[in-house]
């Protein structure tokens, strides 16, 4: 179905109409929240083969990085984040599939870890593949919009502020 107006311009002059106020930020966050929908979509699409979620890809990125390839859930869900419910359902998820299992910590008995298997490093490496071979699903990305789009998650609080450098 295509339409032949921007649906977001129009609510945008029907809000104004009703002098609702704070358009601005209205139909920016719209626009941010369709964005979302599609390019997680295109995303989602592309990690279908490896049984994977935008969410489980990101959980199974952040244990690649970590120096021994295990966290603690508690940590996951800081750095990616989410609240502790959600990443302990995605690592459930995850162990289901075989891409993680959990481990107690050899520090402290009370902490248990998510550590990446094989199988997951596997799948990170299929995954990562198909994501950059269809650029995240946005091809069209200039590193203009890249830097706006930065700037957008700051403001919406979703990106921590650029500290200065020390120097």
């Amino acid at each position: 179905m295509s339409i032949d107006f921007d649906p977001i311009e129009e609510a945008a002059r029907q809000w104004q109409a009703r002098g609702w106020g704070a358009v601005d930020a209205m139909s920016a966050a719209t626009t941010l929240t369709r964005a979302h929908q599609v390019v997680l979509d295109r995303i989602n699409k592309a990690l279908k083969p490896q049984r994977l979620t935008f969410s489980r890809y990101e959980a199974l990125v952040l244990l690649t990085f970590s120096r021994r390839g295990a966290l603690p859930l508690g940590k996951m869900a800081e750095r990616l984040m989410v609240h502790s419910t959600s990443i302990t359902n995605t690592i459930d998820l995850l162990e289901r599939d075989g891409y993680v299992r959990r481990v107690p910590s050899t520090e402290d008995r009370r902490i248990v870890l998510a550590e990446i298997t094989p199988a997951g490093s596997a799948a990170v490496e299929l995954a990562t593949k198909a994501l950059v071979d269809i650029e995240f699903g946005m091809p069209d990305l200039t590193p203009q919009i890249a830097s706006g789009l930065a700037d957008a998650a700051v403001i919406a609080g979703a990106k921590p502020r650029r500290r200065a450098s020390r120097r």
